[in-house]
């Protein structure tokens, strides 16, 4: 801003002239080309904003204010539906007419700021750069701006405006009972916040067990995953040990098969009455028949165990690498000293792969956070309870906001989930990363 201002106050009229009449400085400067796109832009902005763009963002005041209904036309006798505003358009309209606004803000600083440097230029005695010339420098020393032009401008369309009109979402009381066009919803400020932290509250009695579960399932998940992995990984790299390459593959097999078609399968084995009850109860083990997927307790167990058959092979192949560029000279004087193996894999190994995987560690934590596939396909969130608002015994917080969105309609309160999860995944993980030794001491390992 320092540099938009004194761009302002040090420039010349026709350099001040260009902050009211965007690239008025450029065309009589001799970049008429720059100078007529720089003006088309702004009138182009202008005649949107009046049009349309300042009415977008005045309706998000209130989201609208006329329900569609039926009146009746005294004329032709008969009712006639008139159609109302659109709560969820005006929000889109509005949350795409600020973007639209910023957008122009930063190409209008730059135009101003470009039009004083190319004054300074000129006073130099340097002569300004033709149209041609500025777009082939576009593709040779500037040419990391053409090539993030496209990747940028799409991430901000396709990601970044859906997420800001996704958290608006939250609040607002956008739910089963105002569907627009034929009911409005509006702003509720916090109190969907309020609602799901709520102790007392129907949607909280539900938030803290879920996110309780969620954070157990994650730390179990990502812990055994990781520990029983890098062990696979010891026990096939130990030497001695033959058809290492056959190992490796037969593990590997079961991240070659899709997972949800592995999670599938083993929901019909561990079914009440799938192949596995169906065994034990012939082999007379058991009289009637385990509830592997309908007791909580026993779901939830059930859920990590299975994990863990998908998530060991992936740990395996990370740590494979790792361990075999541990220098063998640590070992040999371990060995000398007297430590045991056991004392070896924590004050050598351990932290020698946990150095390196700690970033990795930290993200496999987030993802089982946000570990939709294996809580879906496997228990659907189940067995239900009616101590929870539309969640289940083992559902997650991210299958939770599924089930609100798709089964009962909550989109606000979904939203609202959707950034509570955001707010501890990302709290968690610059915390967890910064006192990593990994950040700590990027250049060595001690």
């Amino acid at each position: 801003m320092k540099q938009f201002f004194n761009s302002f106050t040090k420039g010349s009229f026709l350099t001040k002239l260009s902050f009211f009449v965007m690239g008025i400085s450029h065309f009589f400067k001799g970049q008429w080309v720059k100078g007529i796109i720089y003006l088309s832009v702004q009138i182009a902005f202008f005649i949107y904003m009046f049009s349309y763009g300042f009415s977008a963002i005045g309706k998000l005041k209130s989201l609208g204010t006329t329900e569609q209904g039926w009146i009746f036309d005294e004329e032709k006798g008969i009712d006639i539906l008139v159609a109302g505003d659109n709560s969820m358009l005006i929000l889109l309209y509005g949350v795409f007419a600020i973007f639209i606004t910023l957008a122009f803000l930063f190409l209008y600083r730059s135009a101003c700021i470009q039009g004083y440097e190319l004054e300074q230029e000129i006073k130099r005695g340097k002569k300004p750069l033709s149209f041609r010339q500025e777009i082939a420098e576009y593709g040779d020393s500037f040419l990391h701006k053409t090539l993030l032009f496209l990747p940028v401008t799409g991430v901000v369309v396709l990601t970044i405006l859906p997420l800001v009109f996704m958290i608006l979402i939250a609040f607002t009381n956008f739910d089963r009972h105002h569907q627009p066009p034929g009911n409005l919803f509006t702003w509720v400020g916090l109190e969907n916040f309020k609602a799901m932290l709520s102790s007392g509250s129907t949607l909280g009695k539900t938030f803290f067990p879920v996110l309780a579960w969620t954070l157990v399932w994650a730390t179990l998940a990502t812990s055994l995953n990781y520990i029983l992995g890098m062990l696979l990984a010891m026990l096939i790299n130990k030497k001695g040990i033959k058809l290492k390459g056959f190992y490796r593959t037969i593990f590997i097999l079961s991240i070659a098969i899709p997972q949800f078609v592995s999670l599938l399968v083993m929901r019909n084995i561990l079914d009440d009455d799938g192949p596995l009850n169906v065994l034990l109860e012939n082999a007379g083990i058991i009289s009637d028949y385990v509830p592997f997927l309908t007791n909580a307790t026993l779901a939830r167990i059930s859920v990590i165990v299975i994990n863990l058959w998908i998530g060991i092979p992936y740990t395996m192949l990370i740590t494979t690498g790792i361990l075999m560029n541990i220098p063998e000279d640590l070992y040999e004087s371990a060995k000398i000293d007297g430590a045991t193996p056991v004392t070896q894999y924590f004050r050598i190994t351990l932290p020698y792969v946990f150095f390196v995987t700690a970033p990795y560690l930290i993200t496999q934590f987030i993802g089982n956070i946000n570990n939709f596939n294996i809580i879906y396909f496997l228990t659907r969130g189940g067995p239900a309870t009616l101590d929870y608002y539309q969640a289940g015994k083992t559902d997650l917080l991210v299958t939770w906001l599924y089930k609100l969105t798709v089964n009962s309609k909550d989109y606000s309160y979904a939203a609202t989930i959707g950034i509570l999860v955001f707010i501890i995944s990302a709290v968690f993980s610059l915390i967890a990363y910064r006192r990593t030794s990994s950040y700590k001491n990027e250049e060595e390992f001690g």
